[in-house]
């Protein structure tokens, strides 16, 4: 008996010692987010001016809801992208406009949210307004949705003009009627913009920068914001008239993951 007394003795001393090590253990540290690179700015520390309408950390965007690594309002980009933005805006403001930025940077989680909403195939909530005429099986081969975008890369920006003074945009409701983003824009969702035939995200190739049949004051604007931000650097994707990416880029072949925080950039 004495011998197992001593080893029921040894066993809950060697247990008390344990116990108490993990109680001593501090807890594990939570994984820190990554951070942008020296080179990424927050545009408002480059240009004041230029008009932020961020969509993508509100539910006003294709699907409907915020979208994975939005944290604030707020437009990141690579240094030279946002001093080429500044030299278009100090162009414009001497003719009575402005740039509105509609989003710019954005992290491969995004892009990733992007493609979970794209496979859910039952997930049609915004449809009415941002994909009337596309069928959502065809959003990856019609290009609408890919696993990567070159706003990963911190280059490339999605704007459109506003005649200044500004109005105000009224917030999205949601639940309000959807409107398709390519009806007459006195009946679409209201934006402070230039007419530019569509709608910001509008799925249609009515969206494409040289359409035929946009024409008119709406193909004057497009050719408007073509020329002046081509003037500053940048190239247009030909399938969104929004869609601007200054050239040389920064990071031509990295995507980027630091969330759309202005404390991503602190600092810089």
């Amino acid at each position: 008996m004495t011998g197992i007394a001593s080893a029921f003795r040894a066993l809950a001393a060697t247990a008390a010692v344990l116990l108490a090590a993990t109680v001593a253990s501090p807890p594990a540290r939570a994984q820190a987010e990554p951070k942008a690179p020296a080179e990424f700015v927050a545009l408002r520390s480059v240009d004041p001016t230029i008009i932020q309408e961020m969509r993508y950390p509100t539910g006003h965007n294709f699907m409907g809801e915020p979208v994975d690594g939005y944290r604030r309002p707020v437009c990141i980009l690579t240094r030279p992208a946002a001093q080429a933005l500044h030299a278009a805006q100090t162009r414009l403001l001497r003719q009575g406009y402005s740039l509105k930025v509609y989003d710019c940077y954005r992290p491969q989680r995004a892009v990733d949210h992007f493609v979970r909403w794209a496979k859910d195939l039952d997930d049609e909530a915004m449809k009415g307004e941002f994909y009337p005429q596309v069928d959502k099986t065809r959003l990856f081969a019609d290009g609408y949705i890919a696993e990567k975008s070159g706003h990963s890369r911190g280059s490339t920006v999605d704007l459109t003009l506003v005649k200044l003074p500004a109005l105000p945009t009224r917030p999205y409701r949601p639940g309000e009627t959807l409107v398709p983003c390519y009806a007459p824009q006195a009946e679409r969702f209201p934006d402070n913009s230039v007419d530019m035939g569509t709608g910001f995200d509008c799925f249609d190739t009515l969206s494409h920068t040289d359409d035929p049949r946009i024409q008119g004051v709406q193909r004057a604007n497009r050719q408007f914001l073509k020329t002046t931000l081509t003037d500053a650097g940048f190239v247009n994707l030909a399938e969104e008239w929004w869609h601007y990416t200054f050239k040389p880029e920064l990071f031509p072949d990295t995507y980027f993951d630091f969330p759309v925080d202005r404390r991503s950039v602190a600092g810089h």
